[in-house]
C-alpha cells in the first residue's frame, strides 16, 4: 500500500518547534540530528510532537531535511 505525500502535512511539519528543552523554540528541521538519534535510543515522546520527532528523524537520517527548509514560513 502506498501513499501520497501530504503538502500540508509537509508544511506543518516544516513549521512545528521545539516546545521544551536545549532547542526550545528551533524548528525541529533546524535542531541537530544527534538530537534525534538520542530521542530514538531513549524514545520519542507521546503524541504530536512524537510523531514530528519521529518523522523528521527519518528525514535527517535519509538527508531529506533540507527540502523543509524552503516550506519554513519566516
Amino acid at each position: 500500500m502506498e501513499t501520497e505525500p501530504n503538502p500540508e502535512h509537509l508544511v506543518a511539519l516544516a513549521n512545528y518547534k521545539m516546545p521544551f528543552g536545549k532547542y526550545e523554540g528551533y524548528y525541529l528541521a533546524n535542531i541537530p540530528e544527534y538530537y534525534f538519534v538520542w530521542f530514538k535510543q531513549k524514545g520519542f515522546p507521546e503524541g504530536k510532537l512524537g510523531r514530528m520527532m519521529q518523522e523528521m528523524y527519518e528525514l535527517k537520517l535519509n538527508g531529506l531535511e533540507g527540502l523543509l527548509q524552503r516550506l519554513i514560513k519566516k
